[in-house]
């Protein structure tokens, strides 16, 4: 299965059209009709349905996709970081971030480094801490900072002095509305969205105490603006993260007792890493390092 095809076959599942592909591809259709027969030939699976206006993928063609993907997107990287053996740092380090309030703290790390390395390139990706440990692992994203609770247990670490407060998004005519502070018992009587992940719904579930089992967990999710979206049509009250940000009509209230969870940069063992994410490894050490003295 050469490289130069598995782009063919992107391209195609991306037009659903192989006329619109082809002259895409500067290739005629025929070319890159034989090419995909070929593939199809090769790995003995039908990728497509044909009609007589587009193309769709089978369940085949579908995984085939996402594994290309990750191929492709390997394979540049690799190219990518094999070209920057120069005097200056160049290259481009990926990164991956939950929506967090510590995400200033990035910002700013990331700044740094860039003042000393103009050269280097930064790629984001924003998800949960479970979405962004499977990219590391793949190989996509080259360090995570991750919002605890989390197992990395896989992973070489530097954790940083902040915390991230839990409180719930209410709409402004809630009963809740208004409060310095939300309760167990108080939070019980709603209905509530939260993380659909299973180690943040557990320690969800230990806050809740004696009342976990009257919370009724309408929706789940893993994107804030999402949530918050479901909120307005009073689906539910969001258990989240305190953020920088704000939603109109929605107020963010803290939970009481507080609850609080800290962040970590990760990356993982026995990586061999570019020497542009390698060095920014090191300065990210020695940036927390401040930090830290400057905490304690």
């Amino acid at each position: 299965m050469e490289f130069r095809v598995l782009k063919y076959f992107l391209m195609v599942a991306r037009e659903e059209n192989i006329t619109h592909a082809a002259e895409l591809l500067h290739i005629t259709q025929p070319t890159l009709s034989r090419q995909l027969i070929q593939l199809e030939d090769e790995l003995g699976v039908k990728l497509f349905q044909r009609s007589r206006h587009r193309i769709i993928l089978t369940e085949a063609g579908m995984l085939l996709r996402r594994r290309a993907e990750e191929i492709v997107s390997l394979t540049e990287k690799a190219r990518e970081e094999l070209q920057f053996e120069t005097a200056q740092l160049t290259g481009k380090i990926s990164i991956g971030s939950g929506e967090l309030k510590t995400s200033r703290f990035l910002a700013e790390l990331i700044a740094s480094f860039h003042e000393e390395y103009p050269q280097v390139h930064f790629e984001l990706y924003s998800g949960n801490s479970d979405n962004i440990k499977e990219r590391i692992d793949r190989g996509i994203l080259d360090i995570g900072l991750l919002v605890e609770p989390v197992d990395i247990s896989k992973y070489n670490f530097v954790r940083t002095p902040f915390k991230e407060t839990w409180g719930v998004l209410v709409n402004e005519d809630s009963e809740l509305a208004g409060k310095k502070e939300v309760t167990p018992e108080e939070l019980s009587r709603f209905p509530v969205i939260m993380s659909q992940r299973e180690m943040v719904q557990n320690e969800l579930l230990n806050w809740f105490g004696d009342y976990s089992d009257r919370i009724q967990n309408v929706v789940s999710g893993n994107l804030q603006y999402n949530l918050a979206a479901m909120a307005r049509c009073h689906l539910g009250n969001v258990i989240t993260l305190e953020m920088n940000s704000s939603y109109e009509g929605l107020q963010f209230i803290p939970f009481k007792p507080r609850l609080e969870s800290g962040t970590v940069l990760v990356w993982k063992k026995s990586q061999i890493f570019s020497r542009a994410a390698s060095a920014f490894i090191s300065h990210a050490k020695q940036y927390l390092s401040g930090i830290h003295n400057d905490y304690n």
